[in-house]
């Protein structure tokens, strides 16, 4: 039991046990039928247990989720310690063997669900292993589930011994466990390697005659349907998605700078855990991390020949056979030699990031710039010779690879749009809110339909109303101005125009009716600045003050960087710059800062020289060359407010306006409700000349990890085409979002700047009397 862990002080491994309780127990549901309603607690609907293995994704057994009624279930969760319970919905996403529902009896091996959660939600996952059960051994298991107790749903955990498996060493499906015994109600629940501090299965069965019962290993989830067709995205393959979800998740969590709790792989180094004899369990999900950033293996056939190519590794595959990265890394942990372990791990990291690919995504050349850097670093614990092996293996399978699909230029089912914009020739719908300044709470609204060719009718306006209560009030002008734009198959943009400070406004979660969709999942919402020619030239509107020089920010100074892509913060090796050969599309947070001279694969050109000198084109020119540049090149995301999961402020205008033409500027840690600072960055945005940026609304807590909205956003941004079909793109995640789709989570509350300045607003330069 002690191979692949160092042994510890026996006083730091009980703390590192109770640790891993903690964060076991944290991340353990329970399953009710989907009447439970409010009464979370009601013994009555409870159908079992199951665990958090990835981001809005619960592991449980078949027979458990497949108790409630068409595949609907309630999870029931704390979402921390001490906040108590709490319920989200879920649908059983697949089930494991399939069709096995109408069986009498016990559900057959392997027992196994997926189940999908409908809305995102704040909870913790558990750490999964990469290796299969079968090589568990014998020794004792951590065990966690919820039963009743005294007519009461408790948790309960304990310990189980290892008493053998069902099957064989090769493809066994279950191991048998003894000495503890296992009430109703703890199935699917999770059996735990306490000696690595990682889950190997889930509990299946009691036994009816005996103590104990049955577990399945999570290796059998490889056998999880593949996908028929060609797979073009990692949401088309169910197993890829939840894995690399687990994995980037565990690496986020690892590498944020503001966590206050232990991590699975902070305890598992507190156990002494030594994953494959070589890495340590930080470097572990480091490395797993950075693979789950790629496109998965083209094929399972594919990763069999990766294994069988790589020099030091003689074993057969385990089965069910390897199906993703982190399975082929796990294959090589009980076969490694001492004294090649390292050269191994890191030598199948080199074949993963120059495989052949089903797909390209804009981040996979970042992507891979990223783990050949992890590569690089943790290869200067080799000798010379196999560091000069690993370059020149990289560069030999980079020039014999196959080209790849590319990316699709836009979401699937999206129109492609044109160079005006999404609804090209179509009529839009523009909202005007503005807030009377004497009474904040209340506002002054006007519905238009704007024409094709830009002319502007007023339908309705209306004065004095509550900010609070504009869903109601505009429900029948807005509907029918939706029917004077729409047209079949294409619903008409929504633009909606208000004063910087109030962007925050959720008007795409508006429903106009009882049971309409919400606006955003409807038609694209696209917000338009109002106030823009009032802000100050440094970003702010007189009312925020401010130092003149340096924009309200002086922290900031003239060699202030900000990546294009912020979030994982690697560098790469020898002979590479942070974006590599590929020019925008770089890793994160290490190149393309602010103010930079880019060539003409970064999009734009720096101003051109105004008389005197002063290297600024007028504002409003600027804009009008920004927008342009935007809607006829490629396209790059900047994540501006966020450094590695930490929070700092917009950099002030003349930085901004540094930032090439091909950029759409990006705040992820915008808070609606926070403190002035947050419009002010917005309001700095406008001035600087961005007539396309995106943020999300309501994620200001410290805590939140927003690597998947960074990775997110590179993605959907990023790409051939240029920003006309952006409004189009937010609708479409905003629409998968709503379908419960766990991959477009990270876009919970995104919103779109989409102010064309060739399109002014109605009365823009009017003159304004007081009251």
């Amino acid at each position: 039991m002690t191979q692949g862990r160092a042994p510890g002080a026996p006083g730091a491994r009980d703390a590192a046990r109770r640790a891993l309780r903690g964060l076991v127990m944290a991340a353990t549901v329970r399953i009710h039928r989907p009447d439970a309603g409010y009464a979370l607690d009601e013994p009555g609907t409870f159908l079992g247990s199951g665990y958090f293995v990835a981001p809005s994704w619960v592991l449980t057994c078949a027979h458990v989720a497949c108790g409630g009624e068409g595949g609907e279930v309630v999870v029931v969760y704390e979402p921390a310690p001490g906040r108590g319970m709490s319920a989200v919905s879920g649908h059983v996403a697949a089930a494991l063997p399939e069709g096995a529902g109408s069986l009498p009896g016990n559900w057959p091996a392997p027992d196994l669900a997926l189940v999908r959660l409908s809305e995102p939600v704040d909870h913790e996952c558990v750490y999964l292993s990469e290796r299969p059960a079968a090589y568990f051994g014998e020794g004792q298991v951590l065990y966690a589930g919820w039963t009743v107790v005294d007519g009461r749903l408790r948790m309960l955990d304990g310990t189980l011994t290892v008493q053998g498996t069902i099957g064989g060493w090769n493809a066994d499906v279950q191991m048998r466990l003894g000495d503890n015994d296992l009430p109703y109600g703890v199935s699917g629940g999770p059996v735990i390697d306490p000696e690595r501090g990682e889950v190997i299965g889930v509990l299946k069965s009691r036994s009816d005659h005996a103590r104990g019962g049955t577990s399945t290993g999570l290796e059998q989830l490889r056998t999880l349907p593949v996908p028929a067709g060609e797979l073009k995205s990692e949401p088309d393959d169910l197993y890829q998605a939840v894995v690399h979800a687990h994995d980037r998740y565990h690496r986020d969590r690892q590498r944020h700078p503001d966590a206050r709790r232990h991590t699975w792989a902070d305890v598992q180094g507190q156990l002494g855990a030594r994953p494959g004899q070589t890495l340590s369990p930080d470097e572990r999900v480091q490395l797993l991390g950075r693979l789950a950033d790629l496109p998965p293996p083209a094929s399972t056939r594919s990763l069999l020949d990766l294994l069988e190519s790589l020099q030091d590794f003689e074993a057969p595959a385990p089965l069910p056979a390897p199906r993703g990265w982190r399975d082929g890394l796990g294959a090589l942990y009980e076969y490694a030699r001492d004294d090649g372990a390292l050269y191994l791990v890191l030598d199948y990291a080199v074949h993963a990031m120059t495989a052949d690919r089903p797909f390209l995504a804009p981040s996979t050349p970042a992507a891979e710039e990223a783990l050949w850097a992890g590569v690089w670093q943790a290869a200067q614990r080799l000798g010379p010779g196999r560091r000069s092996a690993l370059v020149e293996r990289r560069m030999a399978r980079m020039t014999a690879r196959r080209p790849a699909p590319g990316p699709a230029a836009g979401p699937r089912g999206a129109p492609a749009g044109g160079p005006q914009g999404p609804a090209a020739g179509q009529s839009s719908v523009l909202l005007e809110i503005v807030r009377r300044g004497w009474e904040p709470d209340r506002c002054d609204w006007s519905v238009f339909v704007v024409r094709s060719d830009g002319e502007a009718n007023r339908l309705k306006e209306v004065q004095r109303v509550p900010l609070a209560d504009l869903p109601t009030h505009l429900s029948a002008p807005l509907k029918e101005a939706f029917r004077q734009c729409d047209t079949p198959g294409r619903p008409a943009v929504l633009q909606v125009a208000t004063e910087h400070s109030l962007l925050a406004l959720d008007v795409d979660e508006w429903r106009l009716g009882p049971e309409d969709e919400r606006l955003g999942t409807q038609r694209p919402v696209v917000l338009r600045c109002s106030d823009r020619d009032q802000l100050t030239e440094n970003g702010e509107n007189p009312e925020y003050g401010g130092n003149p020089e340096h924009g309200g920010n002086p922290e900031y100074g003239e060699n202030s960087g900000y990546g294009a892509y912020s979030g994982h913060g690697a560098s790469p090796g020898p002979g590479h710059g942070a974006y590599g050969e590929h020019g925008a599309y770089g890793e994160h947070g290490e190149g393309g800062g602010i103010g930079r001279s880019r060539g003409n694969d970064g999009g734009g050109v720096r101003p051109a020289a105004a008389p005197g000198g002063d290297h600024r084109l007028d504002i409003d020119e600027e804009r009008r060359a920004r927008w342009r540049w935007l809607h006829a090149h490629p396209v790059t995301a900047a994540v501006l407010d966020c450094d590695d999961g930490l929070r700092k402020p917009v950099p002030p205008v003349e930085e901004l306006r540094g930032l090439s033409h091909g950029t759409v500027p990006v705040l992820c840690r915008f808070d609606a409700h926070g403190d002035e600072g947050d419009a002010e960055g917005l309001a700095r945005l406008v001035r600087g000349g961005f007539g396309v940026a995106l943020w999300r609304r309501g994620y200001g807590l410290p805590e939140t990890v927003c690597g998947e909205f960074h990775r997110g956003t590179l993605d959907q941004i990023a790409g051939p085409a240029g920003a006309h079909r952006l409004p189009e793109a937010v609708r479409d995640l905003r629409h998968r979002l709503r379908s419960g789709r766990p991959e477009t989570f990270w876009a919970h509350g995104i919103a779109l700047l989409y102010d064309d300045p060739h399109q002014p607003l109605p009365g823009a330069g009017d003159l304004l009397e007081a009251p």
